[in-house]
């Protein structure tokens, strides 16, 4: 895909692309794609898969207390348990407010390690690196933010979100639905958006502007972006996801050069020309 060139002009050291279809077929992949970079938040989608495979194999439910007085471990993954943004702190009641929390994510790793007597980050492994074979994915630390992949490996998770084999599709189409509608919140980086809305460990486009994603995306892609310059996203109406790591914080460089690259593959994909 010629689209994905375009990140050569992106102000960054390092950057690796890849786009693939629900079929799992690679459509195309651009620089190393094998270079290890740190995700930052793209850590979360991983963790949340994790989550529900913990929740089908019944060893959590998704509505049971987690996190503070009143939260559950749906709250915990659609940041709506009420935790501040980094300190295992309440600031809301659950299920008013949409408050993007790394704590959160650290409370519901703690939750599960508990629930399956596994340490998270071996049961990430167990769960969802192993059976997927990225194998060189790991999690060594916080998981909100503290994950290490390729490319090559988190394309091969983006297949598995389109076409769930670790999953029940109802339980993926769940986390990809939104979950508590309605309620406004920041977008780390985007400011206020009213909705804010997401679903289970993964952000909703919706009608969120401005966003991450492309002017051309449809309102059902979902996935999540990085500090660490990294982002995942997957377009249902386009069948087809596309990752994008790198090795430059995000900053207005990102903000600059990350709609016009998604748009540039999503008309590659419908076959018109950019």
């Amino acid at each position: 895909m010629q689209s994905l060139a375009l990140i050569e002009n992106w102000p960054v050291p390092t950057a690796a692309a890849a786009v693939v279809r629900a079929d799992g077929t690679v459509a195309g992949a651009h620089g190393p794609t094998g270079h290890r970079f740190p995700l930052a938040s793209v850590t979360k989608p991983l963790a949340a898969y994790a989550a529900l495979v913990a929740y089908e194999e019944g060893a959590v439910e998704l509505d049971e207390p987690a996190g503070p007085d009143g939260s559950t471990v749906r709250h915990l993954l659609a940041h709506t348990s009420g935790l501040a943004f980094d300190e295992h702190r309440v600031t809301v009641p659950p299920g008013t407010r949409r408050l993007y929390s790394n704590a959160g994510f650290e409370v519901l790793g703690d939750h599960i390690a508990k629930a399956t007597d596994i340490p998270f980050a071996e049961y990430l492994r167990q769960a969802v690196l192993e059976p997927l074979g990225m194998t060189s994915t790991t999690l060594d630390g916080s998981p909100a933010k503290d994950g290490v992949s390729t490319v090559d490996d988190l394309v091969r998770f983006a297949a598995e979100v389109q076409a769930p084999r670790l999953l029940d599709p109802r339980t993926v189409l769940e986390a990809m639905s939104v979950v508590h509608p309605g309620l406004s919140g920041v977008l780390p980086g985007y400011g206020h958006q009213k909705p804010n809305d997401w679903g289970l460990g993964f952000e909703i486009r919706d009608g969120k502007s401005p966003h991450w994603t492309g002017a051309a995306s449809s309102p059902r892609t979902f996935g999540h972006f990085g500090q660490s310059g990294t982002f995942l996203w997957i377009d249902p109406d386009a069948g087809a996801a596309c990752v994008a790591l790198t090795d430059r914080a995000f900053g207005p460089w990102a903000v600059e050069a990350w709609p016009p690259f998604t748009d540039a593959v999503l008309a590659e994909l419908r076959g018109r020309p950019h």
